[in-house]
């Protein structure tokens, strides 16, 4: 497969990994939009939150409690973050695998644009 995400997942292209588990991994976006700009992506490939299914529920439901710990181990969890999913080319994924984005160190408004 030629997925970057699974590249980094099975470690055949380095990243700056903050946490990797036996399901998930967790590293710094390389093009940041904030002071802490994190991605936190399954190991298996799934392209996109529609290709989800009801057996993922798990796993889902894990991004988003592995980014609650991120933030309390980056210290931004008091101040505030902000979670992201996109799905597909009009939602603004550009990555086919599916991953939560983490976003902290400024504030931001609503809507995003």
């Amino acid at each position: 497969m030629n997925c970057l995400f699974c590249k980094i997942a099975s470690g055949e292209i380095d990243a700056e990994i903050l946490y990797e588990d036996v399901d998930l991994v967790a590293f710094r976006d390389i093009h940041p939009q904030a002071k802490h700009h994190v991605l936190i992506i399954p190991r298996r490939h799934i392209a996109t939150i529609n290709d989800a299914d009801d057996s993922d529920a798990e796993l889902v439901g894990k991004l988003m409690l592995t980014a609650r710990h991120l933030a309390k181990e980056l210290g931004v969890a008091e101040d505030g973050y902000r979670l992201v999913m996109n799905c597909n080319r009009d939602g603004g994924q550009t990555v086919f695998h599916i991953h939560l984005h983490l976003l902290a160190g400024r504030q931001f408004h609503w809507p995003p644009g």
